[in-house]
């Protein structure tokens, strides 16, 4: 599926990913391939994302939105 993670200042990340861990308001879920479609505030935290190849990446956040919906997931953050 494909990620992007925007904060008001840039792109901070764009590519095909395998999952993504995020910080929920309510408590850390995780948003696999063909994920029902969903939207959610985020809380501050640690976004994880690993991608096709296997790397992990992770993102420290203060806020934010995130939807996904057929295989893409957007996420807009305050860092």
């Amino acid at each position: 599926m494909h990620l992007e993670i925007i904060s008001p200042e840039k792109i901070l990340y764009a590519d095909e990913i395998t999952s993504v861990k995020l910080p929920g308001t309510v408590g850390y879920f995780e948003l696999l391939n063909n994920h029902a479609p969903i939207v959610s505030t985020l809380a501050k935290g640690e976004i994880k994302v690993k991608n096709i190849d296997g790397v992990v990446e992770f993102f420290q956040i203060e806020s934010g939105v995130a939807e996904a919906h057929g295989n893409k997931v957007s996420i807009l953050v305050e860092l």
